[in-house]
């Protein structure tokens, strides 16, 4: 789903299926354009975070490795404290679409269980895989917070200087 457009897009393979994980993945997007209609807040909080994010993603290690060159201490902690600032940006936007995913997952559950869609079975089934859908989520969401741990491990003797 895409709130700048309002637009829901499917992958050929999801579109042309009929698969139980086909059809959750379908009801998970639709999940996201109901959080949308809704103003659900970590969706705007996501979506606020989105260009800031790539941006930090972008430029965070470039300025670490730059505070490297610098034999001024202040200089190369300020670029050293700038590029953890703007990959900690980057952890955020992975921290906050955590509660987006899961809800919208929710919701296509809710939406697939109660109109009848499904039966209470394949209900079961398009929970595993939209579980395990979320749970990449999570993965990457600690891989990111690992990683600022590792940065901040790296250059804490260096900013200290």
């Amino acid at each position: 789903y895409d709130p700048r457009t309002k637009t829901l897009r499917l992958s050929d393979a999801t579109y042309n299926s009929t698969s139980v994980a086909a059809l959750g993945v379908a009801a998970h997007e639709c999940g996201h354009a109901v959080q949308h209609a809704m103003g659900y807040v970590p969706l705007k909080l996501r979506s606020s975070l989105v260009p800031v994010a790539n941006f930090g993603s972008s430029i965070a290690w470039p300025l670490i490795i730059l505070g490297f060159f610098f034999n001024s201490s202040t200089t190369s902690s300020l670029f050293i404290n700038l590029g953890i600032l703007a990959f900690s940006l980057a952890v955020l936007f992975q921290i906050v679409t955590l509660p987006v995913e899961f809800d919208a997952s929710h919701r296509a559950l809710k939406i697939l269980g109660n109109t009848g869609m499904l039966y209470e079975d394949e209900v079961r089934d398009t929970r595993k895989v939209l579980t395990a859908a979320a749970l990449t989520y999570v993965a990457g969401a600690a891989s990111a917070i690992l990683q600022l741990l590792r940065i901040l491990l790296l250059t804490g003797n260096r900013r200290n200087d």
